[in-house]
């Protein structure tokens, strides 16, 4: 028998004044996944994140996490729980430091209330010592520790990504959600997002991407799921989607066809 999923959705759907976004969407990520979900813009991908994280209550179905249902939760419960995300559009605190920045996601697995640090009590004063290492272990993961005291706002581009990705893994998540993690990257550093991409998985971690860019999406995931106009086209491995004539028709163009 299957192990049980890690995420599961089951005909999730969503209306917007009379627009359905998703619509009676189902799939799954298991543990230890890399699974990419595409599909051309307007197609719901980034909706799916938003009702997976909480951001958005689905009108219809069900979102299970780690067999328990999540949709309706507010999202700081839902990171809790062990979903983290980065966004389409980086969000950064471009006045803190980039370690700042990654402790305000490890904060989230603290004791230490508003109280307890306004006191500077000794065993809070431990625990944002604590908070810092490993935010700072953090940023050597992902290459960035060199920048450590920097304001987040003076990083380029792919060095804010790669922040993003930093703070959403201080959160422990079970499973990491990637919002087009490669735009606007040049090819050096698109080829380190995939080496990272894999080194995430490595910690045990599972990834659900969205990526426009298909030479990345098809190196790194295992499966992947094809949205269009809110609903699952197709689903299965990499070169089985290559060679599927609804997603070539939708999406991928005769360029992928081989």
């Amino acid at each position: 028998m299957d192990p049980p999923a890690l995420l599961t959705l089951k005909d999730v759907g969503i209306s917007f004044g009379g627009l359905q976004a998703v619509k009676q969407v189902s799939f799954q990520v298991q543990e230890g996944q890399i699974k990419a979900l595409i599909g051309p813009n307007g197609a719901g991908k980034t909706t799916l994140f938003n009702l997976i994280t909480g951001m958005l209550t689905p009108d219809q179905g069900e979102i299970l996490f780690h067999r328990q249902a999540i949709q309706g939760l507010p999202p700081f419960q839902i990171a809790a729980r062990g979903i983290s995300r980065t966004f389409q559009i980086v969000q950064l605190f471009g006045h803190m430091t980039v370690v700042e920045n990654v402790m305000v996601g490890r904060h989230i697995r603290t004791r230490a209330g508003l109280l307890a640090a306004a006191l500077r009590l000794p065993w809070s004063r431990r625990e944002e010592a604590a908070i810092r290492a490993q935010s700072l272990e953090w940023l050597a993961f992902v290459g960035l520790q060199a920048r450590a005291d920097d304001y987040a706002a003076n990083l380029p581009l792919g060095h804010q990504r790669l922040l993003e990705i930093a703070r959403a893994l201080a959160t422990d998540p079970k499973l990491l959600l990637l919002d087009e993690p490669a735009a606007g990257l040049d090819m050096t550093e698109t080829e380190r997002l995939k080496d990272l991409i894999f080194a995430i998985r490595e910690k045990e971690i599972s990834v659900l991407l969205v990526e426009h860019d298909m030479s990345l999406t098809m190196e790194v995931a295992d499966e992947i799921v094809v949205l269009d106009h809110g609903e699952l086209l197709a689903e299965g491995p990499p070169r089985e989607i290559q060679r599927h004539p609804a997603v070539i028709a939708a999406y991928l163009g005769r360029d992928w066809e081989k």
